[in-house]
Parts: structure tokens; C-alpha cells; sequence
């Protein structure tokens, strides 16, 4: 019985090696298969990478969205709970010490004081005057962050009106649409998309950023229709003057330009919204010396990621989109024209 099964083993070995191989699917990481961008990998990566350095140097846990200057998230998706339901606060006994029993006079030293030994009471004094400290004019706080207005985004998603769904897995989320991304309303969604960028906090961070990805790869001619409604939550992203919300505002911007053949044309009447805060962060790179900075393939330099938009916005907007955007940033010095000056007779020709 034995050798019968090992020749079943054998003649079943030979058939498998006699049929033709199926021909496999395209792994998704070769370059011809079709692959939309996670734009949301790197956030995210970064944002474990700081929680680790926060925590191997007792600064905490990292938790960007936790401050003053971003909206106060609901109770629950229907809104907040009545005060009569929320938990009252106790407030705790003060068991200091009062502020005569804190005084000079009574310590021990002074407890007995003849008159005329204290230090108050008098009118006058021999002691020189002091000179008053010249305060330092204030600064002008051109980057300091700024309140960053509440987003529709955040109510739209919790009462389930966008449609979308997240996805959970080993290897993060991804963003699943209910329906086709070519079939949506583009006039009503990405407005809405667009102005979650602002969110700071998943998963509405996370659907935001990503939808707008999705959209604007496979959004077509819908996409320009829709630009003068994207130009407020674009400015309202971009006066926030937060480092990480305007970081991925630019990465959008430079997405938006590409995503179609006029779109870029169409956004030159709307540098005077836009481009102001690219002239306060221009500059803004990091100064090394020879030093090698490892974060480059991050794209968090505002100075860097400015200078590249700036060019995609010369590049894909026509004649007229050089003259504008010297007009709102002087510094700035095109892409695409080649400055020679030639001297004749002692003038200069261009």
C-alpha cells in the first residue's frame, strides 16, 4: 500500500510539471500598473517617526491636533450633549498657605520691628531710582500660526454624507469609494474636500488628503469648472500660516496644476489670493552649511516646496502667468526665460 501511494505521489508530480503555467496579474509596484498615489503615506509616516522621538525624550505623546488654535471637536456626530449631561467639574481645596502668614513681618527674623526699621510706610526714600527697561518693539508675527476656522468638511463626514469609507488594514487605511471617482458631483464634492485639508486630526485629515488625490487623478475636464470654488478654502488653508497645513496645501496645488491641460491657465487670475503667503515663505529653507539634510525626500521645506510650485504655476500657465507672479513676489526669477544681458554702447539690451 505504501508504494502505490508514492506512485500516485510521482505520477501526480509529472501532470503538474506538464501544464502550462498561468500567466500572473502584474504585481501593483512595476511601473505599467495602474496605481494611485498615497499621498497619505508619508503624513502618516512622519507622524509615527515624531511620536517615537517625543517619547525617547520624555516630551510626551504627539499629538499635533491638540491645540488652541484648531476647533474643539464634538461630543458626537449629531453635536454636543447637554450641559445637564456632561460631568460636573469639583473644584479642588486650596490648602496654601494665606498671604499674611507669607509676609515679611511674619517670619521669625522680624518679628519684633521698632519703628522706622521696616522696609513700607515711608513716603520717601534715598534709594536711587531705577531706570525703566526700553521695551523691545513687537514683532510683527508674519509666521505665527493663525486660528484655523472650522472646516464643513467635519460635519459633512459625520453625518455620512460623503461617500466614502475607510478601510482599516495591517499596512494602514485606505480610501474606499461607494461609488466611481469619474461619476461624482465634482462642483459639490471636492469644494468640500478641499476645504478639509485644513483638519489636522484623523480620520477626517486622512479622508480629506487622500479623497482630493483620488479626485483631482481622475477628475478630468471637471476639474476646471470647479476652480473659482476652490480658491477660498485654498486661501483660508494657506492664511492658517501652520507649517504642516500649508505643506500639504502646496503638494495639492502642485497635484491641481497637472491634473489638467487649461487648469493652470485658469488659476492666474487668482494669484492675488494665493500667492501673498508664498512671498512670506519663500526664503524659508534650512541653512546646513555642508551638512546633508536626510528629510529631502519628505518635502516638508516650505522654501523648497514654494520654489517647485512656483515654477509648475510658470510652466503650465500660459504668457501671462511670469508677468503676474513676479508682480506678487519681485524675488522670484523665471523658469522658463533665459535673462542675458548684452552690453552695447554701454546700455544694456535683453
Amino acid at each position: 500500500s505504501t508504494q502505490s501511494t508514492w506512485d500516485i505521489y510521482l505520477i501526480m508530480a509529472e501532470e503538474q510539471k506538464e501544464q502550462p503555467l498561468a500567466p500572473q496579474a502584474a504585481p501593483a509596484s512595476l511601473p505599467g500598473a495602474p496605481m494611485r498615489t498615497n499621498a497619505m503615506a508619508e503624513i502618516i509616516a512622519e507622524d509615527h517617526l515624531r511620536a517615537m522621538l517625543n517619547k525617547s525624550s520624555n516630551q510626551g505623546v504627539y499629538k499635533p491636533y491638540v491645540t488652541k488654535l484648531l476647533q474643539r471637536p464634538n461630543h458626537s456626530p449629531f453635536g454636543d450633549f447637554p450641559k445637564d449631561f456632561l460631568k460636573k467639574e469639583t473644584k479642588k481645596e486650596d490648602f496654601s498657605i494665606d498671604i499674611y502668614e507669607k509676609s515679611q513681618a511674619a517670619s521669625a527674623s522680624n518679628a519684633f520691628i521698632t519703628k522706622g526699621l521696616g522696609t513700607g510706610g515711608k513716603a520717601t526714600t534715598l534709594q536711587v531710582k531705577k531706570e525703566k527697561r526700553m521695551e523691545k518693539p513687537p514683532k510683527a508675527g508674519s509666521m505665527f500660526k493663525r486660528l484655523v476656522p472650522p472646516t464643513n468638511f467635519r460635519r459633512v463626514y459625520d453625518v455620512g454624507d460623503l461617500p466614502v469609507q475607510l478601510n482599516h488594514g495591517h499596512q494602514g487605511g485606505k480610501l474606499l469609494w461607494k461609488t466611481k471617482v469619474t461619476q461624482l458631483n465634482y462642483n459639490h464634492f471636492l469644494p468640500i474636500f478641499f476645504e478639509g485639508l485644513r483638519e489636522k486630526q484623523d480620520p477626517y485629515r486622512f479622508i480629506a488628503v487622500q479623497g482630493v488625490f483620488d479626485m483631482l487623478e481622475e477628475g478630468g475636464a471637471n476639474i476646471g469648472k470647479v476652480i473659482p470654488q476652490l480658491i477660498i478654502p485654498i486661501k483660508a488653508a494657506l492664511n492658517t500660516r501652520d507649517p504642516e497645513i500649508v505643506a500639504v496645501m502646496l503638494k495639492v496645488l502642485q497635484k491641481l496644476v497637472q491634473s489638467g491641460e487649461t487648469v493652470g491657465e485658469m488659476l492666474v487670475p487668482y494669484y492675488r489670493q494665493i500667492l501673498p503667503v508664498f512671498n512670506i515663505y519663500k526664503n524659508n529653507n534650512k541653512n546646513l552649511g555642508d551638512k546633508i539634510d536626510y528629510s529631502q525626500r519628505k518635502k516638508n521645506t516650505l522654501g523648497e516646496l514654494i520654489q517647485e510650485t512656483l515654477e509648475l504655476l510658470e510652466t503650465y500657465g500660459g504668457e501671462d502667468a511670469f508677468i503676474n507672479i513676479k508682480y506678487m513676489i519681485p524675488t522670484y526669477e523665471s523658469c522658463m526665460i533665459s535673462q542675458v544681458t548684452i552690453r552695447t554702447n554701454s546700455q544694456p539690451t535683453y
